[in-house]
């Protein structure tokens, strides 16, 4: 992914519990050139950290299924992924197809050039086919913001909601921009409370996860999940008091 990390100032405030910042992240397992073994690897990592899901490719669902049965950590795929431009019947059949495979939470591309054309109404229609299509589990419309401005992204995020989508998305990570603090504050402005936000692209560090979740992202996207839940941890040791009763003085 070519996204640019996400610059962000030291966290000052309160620290999350490793668990609950875990728990924040879908680890991303998405890019092209990942071998199986690869994936098993960042699989391994989303068990060791208990994150909250893996998003994998497609034809990766069968094997993170199978990888993480009885663990906790969701699976989740993608649907018109990354370009958003398939037909509507195409991504209804891909998602009952994840469906079918054991994925429990779906990331569908909207299509952007429908939405850029101001065809809010087929932006609608199509994210409540594939809310259809995913019989009751989790749908996250990603909306690729890079290639919107404001009255585009946010007449999406209106029509994500009314179509009963439970996220909505920054970004797929392969596009020229990734999660910004304004989208996610635009994101926080148009939709309900009970609908969530997922912050993908450029995440890479605890202080920008921390930073976007004060502005309202609930999950996030990431691939350096490993390095952020660490520093998490180190950080978590550095504010923790002594010991009781510390070493015994000696004499």
């Amino acid at each position: 992914m070519s996204v640019a990390p996400i610059a962000a100032p030291r966290w000052d405030g309160p620290l999350p519990t490793l668990e609950e910042a875990a728990k924040m992240i879908d680890h991303s397992l998405l890019r092209p050139e990942l071998t199986l073994a690869e994936v098993a690897a960042g699989l391994e990592t989303a068990l060791k950290y208990r994150t909250a899901s893996v998003c994998v490719r497609p034809a990766d669902v069968t094997t993170a299924v199978a990888a993480l049965a009885g663990s906790g950590v969701a699976v989740g795929s993608v649907v018109g992924f990354p370009h958003g431009g398939a037909t509507t019947a195409a991504k209804v059949f891909e998602t009952g197809e994840l469906v079918g495979l054991g994925a429990q939470e779906i990331d569908m591309v909207i299509d952007i050039g429908r939405l850029r054309g101001g065809d809010v109404a087929y932006v609608q229609d199509e994210i409540a086919a594939v809310v259809q299509a995913a019989q009751g589990r989790t749908v996250k419309v990603i909306f690729e913001n890079a290639y919107l401005d404001d009255e585009q992204k946010a007449a999406g995020y209106r029509a994500a909601e009314a179509a009963g989508a439970a996220f909505v998305k920054t970004s797929t990570g392969f596009a020229p921009g990734g999660a910004t603090a304004a989208d996610i504050a635009l994101m926080r402005r148009t939709v309900s409370p009970h609908v969530q936000i997922k912050a993908a692209g450029g995440v890479r560090t605890l202080d920008a996860l921390l930073e976007l979740h004060r502005l309202g992202a609930t999950r996030f996207g990431a691939t350096a999940t490993a390095a952020i839940l660490d520093d998490l941890r180190a950080r978590l040791a550095e504010a923790a008091p002594p010991a009781d009763g510390g070493p015994e003085k000696q004499g």
